[in-house]
């Protein structure tokens, strides 16, 4: 996959990633998304179903969607990994950058219920 599909992905406002499960059902998530250098980033909860099936298997499929997670373009494969605390802070900034207001008040509610610790950042590289 080439680096404009990267930057269009990117750019989007919400990103549908497919995880799968051990039997390989696949379960899909819209969540926001940031441009990470040649890769994409995302955050979530640490304990999420969606952080241990890519423990289980880091294979995912990504693709556009809208809020309610309905594909608006073609899913493509891609692979998922964890992000160390230091990685999962910079996607907390690029989040706080890119969904302004929103993005700020969602990670400060964040951090007050669950602490720092309490979420992950996840790079998908295509």
């Amino acid at each position: 996959m080439d680096d404009a599909s990267a930057a269009r992905l990117g750019a989007g406002k919400y990103l549908l990633v497919t995880s799968f499960r051990r039997d390989g059902t696949p379960v899909a998530t819209p969540v926001w998304v940031v441009r990470d250098g040649d890769a994409l980033g995302v955050w979530t909860v640490a304990d999420s179903w969606k952080v241990k099936r890519i423990r289980n298997r880091p294979d995912v499929l990504v693709g556009p969607c809208d809020l309610r997670g309905n594909p608006t373009g073609e899913q493509v494969p891609a692979t998922a990994e964890i992000c160390d605390p230091a990685t999962t802070a910079r996607y907390r900034t690029l989040i706080a950058r890119k969904y302004g207001l929103t993005g700020r008040l969602t990670l400060l509610g964040s951090r007050l219920r669950r602490g720092l610790d309490g979420t992950v950042g996840i790079r998908i590289t295509l």
